[in-house]
């Protein structure tokens, strides 16, 4: 049985069809792309997964379990995490407190005033922290952080819920090459060994075609094309659609070739 199954999911506003009968699976451990261009769909078929969204018809299943329906942090409760184009931190707390926030959120726990918050779930935090490579720096207020290491420190705090599933809105936007590369390379690496299912979107080919392990492409709504990275590449309907006519897309050199160049998206020829 797959992670999760989308099957038939559609969302309308008025007269608008923003997804129109939407199909896919993703499996635990593997990557999977949602793309688009602006306007496919892409947002809204993300945050009906998420719950933000009712769809207007259609199923989502998490190892079976029907999601259609929950609030937004049941679905969390069950093992779905987020992170944001924009991370949301706390800027004030340390980066160690943001990830025992997490921690006390998932054990439903609350702050007495017999137990200092600090001292809860500290070691846990830490460890999570030592995942991403943000350790070091656990003490040092969130706010002062560079962008590429705020992004670390969001990555452990989904993975605080232990989430079978995680869903990453724009991981790398506003990043250099050199900081996408090495966001996505411990991305893959994580949830290659925690078995997690992640479902992203994502505007920078480069990271796209070098991490993901299927891609999926919308357009008005509908899915167009599925497959690796090749088959996509060269899908006429993906070239009309998202690359441009006539168009075929070349990736650039590996992020960390690129590492102090161009910042864009790739190459049309």
């Amino acid at each position: 049985m797959s992670l999760l199954r989308v099957a038939g999911l559609s969302k309308s506003f008025g007269g608008l069809k923003a997804v129109d009968d939407v199909s896919f699976d993703l499996e635990a451990g593997q990557l999977l792309a949602l793309l688009g261009p602006n306007g496919a769909g892409k947002s809204t078929c993300f945050n009906m997964v998420n719950g933000q969204l009712p769809p207007s018809s259609g199923s989502i299943r998490l190892d079976g379990q029907e999601l259609v329906g929950m609030r937004p942090r049941d679905i969390w409760r069950l093992g779905v995490g987020r992170t944001f184009q924009i991370a949301a931190t706390f800027n004030s707390m340390t980066v160690i407190e943001n990830v025992q926030m997490a921690l006390v959120s998932r054990e439903r726990k609350t702050f007495g005033l017999w137990k200092p918050a600090g001292s809860r779930y500290a070691d846990e935090a830490l460890a999570l922290l030592d995942q991403v490579g943000m350790a070091a720096d656990a003490n040092r207020a969130c706010g002062v952080l560079a962008y590429g290491d705020v992004k670390r420190v969001e990555l452990a705090i989904a993975l605080a819920n232990r989430p079978r599933l995680l869903l990453m809105d724009e991981p790398t936007a506003g990043m250099a090459p050199k900081e996408r590369n090495e966001l996505m390379a411990l991305t893959k690496r994580l949830v290659t060994e925690h078995k997690i299912g992640v479902l992203f979107t994502e505007h920078s080919m480069d990271v796209v075609f070098a991490y993901a392990d299927r891609l999926i492409v919308l357009a008005r709504g509908k899915l167009i094309a599925e497959g690796d990275a090749d088959t996509i590449r060269n899908d006429p309907r993906v070239q009309e659609v998202y690359f441009g006519t006539g168009k075929t897309f070349q990736p650039h050199a590996p992020l960390h070739e690129a590492a102090g160049g161009h910042q864009g998206q790739g190459a049309l020829q």
